[in-house]
């Protein structure tokens, strides 16, 4: 697959500069969405929170598409989604910073949306889990899309840290909404696909023995041909063996020692 790459890389210098201020951008909006997420839990208690919550089947369920990611039940469902949040949000956004952006609405709306049409009639939907899903399966689809060093690593770690959400896209646990679960995930695969080509590839180091072969195909064909060397057959003969030198050498008879 072809990927856009930065004609004239930075100075490493420079390089390093920019790739730091990409990497804490995204760790202080994935800091500042967490302390969201704490403020609207500590005014949970001024508003109707089943108003905001995912309802499947209701229409009046339908505006917790919009707030449902906010809300948590308690405070160990909110921090068992900020610490998720927080280190897959500063890793998509510091490796994909263009793609991420693009991609978190689709995650929003998604995951409330197949908890909507696949939840239980009755039942409600709340929590940033679906966004937590969708992250890591942004990060990972977009490693096996790309398949560049930088993309690769960076599904690994997100595998490595969180692959257990392969298995909670499914039924598991009674209470657990694995509805908004699969929706997230399914966002952040639809939004790998779709803008898997929004961040160019990170300039890469070339070997001379590279540069060299680049060079030689660029050439024309008659030029390249030119500095080939010919075949055996072709070249020139320098030096014959006279006929007088036909004897090959003299055999010397050495006397025994009797």
């Amino acid at each position: 697959m072809h990927l856009p790459v930065d004609e004239n890389p930075l100075d490493p210098k420079a390089q390093r500069a920019a790739d730091r201020t990409r990497w804490l951008r995204a760790f202080n909006l994935s800091l500042g969405s967490v302390l969201v997420l704490l403020v609207v839990f500590a005014a949970q208690g001024r508003f109707d929170l089943g108003a905001w919550t995912v309802q499947p089947w209701s229409t009046a369920g339908l505006l917790g598409l919009l707030g449902a990611p906010l809300l948590h039940g308690s405070i160990e469902h909110l921090a068992a989604n900020s610490i998720s949040l927080l280190i897959l949000g500063t890793l998509a956004g510091g490796m994909y910073p263009r793609a991420t952006p693009r991609a978190l609405p689709v995650i929003w709306l998604g995951s409330g949306l197949v908890a909507w049409l696949l939840g239980d009639p009755g039942s409600r939907h709340l929590g940033a889990s679906g966004l937590t899903h969708g992250l890591m399966f942004l990060v990972f689809m977009l490693g096996l899309l790309r398949r560049d060093r930088p993309a690769i690593a960076a599904a690994m770690i997100a595998f490595f840290l969180y692959g257990g959400m392969l298995l909670t896209v499914f039924p598991r646990e009674a209470g657990i909404s694995w509805q908004a679960h699969m929706g997230g995930a399914l966002g952040g695969a639809v939004a790998a696909l779709l803008w898997r080509r929004a961040d160019p590839q990170a300039p890469r180091k070339r070997y001379s023995w590279e540069i060299e072969e680049a060079a030689e195909q660029a050439r024309p064909d008659a030029e390249r041909d030119s500095l080939e060397p010919p075949s055996p057959h072709h070249v020139p003969v320098l030096w014959k063996r006279e006929p007088a030198d036909e004897q090959r050498g003299v055999v010397l008879r050495f006397p025994s020692r009797d």
